[in-house]
């Protein structure tokens, strides 16, 4: 496991490089047939799974939104729509959230994406000093406080994961 305080070169790190924000970039090597990729990284980091963040895009009546939630659980949309004052959730696209946010699945980073999106961040964030969100490329995550990571991307803290 490597650790890194740079930039590392990607846009997440680059906007948390510009805001001044303190962070540390975890490296790890990414196996393409592992069956979860936040679950892979949490094991590659040995990081309680609760710690690592994964980024999911939803579609919340007909916009794009943003979604981190933990890695051991998964994202309760209906609570997501309710948490950015949408009725209506489903997951988005791949191909359109590819596109939107300018990362590949597996590594959709929730800073540094091509377009500001509605964002909402699991209240258990909130629970930890620090937690790992995607960094912007599959093996390589991106260590920072909630309420950086809240702060940097607007995001609203709400209860929006369930446990798997």
């Amino acid at each position: 496991m490597a650790k890194k305080k740079t930039s590392a070169g990607t846009p997440a790190t680059t906007a948390l490089t510009a805001a001044g924000t303190a962070f540390t970039v975890h490296a790890y090597e990414h196996d393409p047939a592992a069956p979860s990729y936040g679950e892979e990284a949490a094991q590659a980091l040995g990081v309680d799974p609760a710690r690592v963040f994964k980024t999911l895009i939803a579609s919340v009546d007909g916009g794009l939104t943003v979604a981190i939630v933990p890695v051991s659980a998964t994202l309760d949309l209906k609570a997501l729509a309710a948490a950015v004052g949408g009725k209506r959730a489903a997951m988005a696209d791949p191909a359109a959230a590819e596109r939107t946010t300018g990362y590949v699945l597996g590594g959709i980073s929730p800073l540094g994406q091509r377009k500001r999106l509605p964002t909402a961040l699991d209240a258990s964030a909130a629970d930890h000093g620090t937690i790992c969100v995607s960094a912007g490329r599959r093996g390589l995550e991106v260590e920072l406080s909630p309420k950086d990571l809240a702060a940097l991307t607007d995001a609203v803290l709400a209860p929006i994961a369930r446990n798997s």
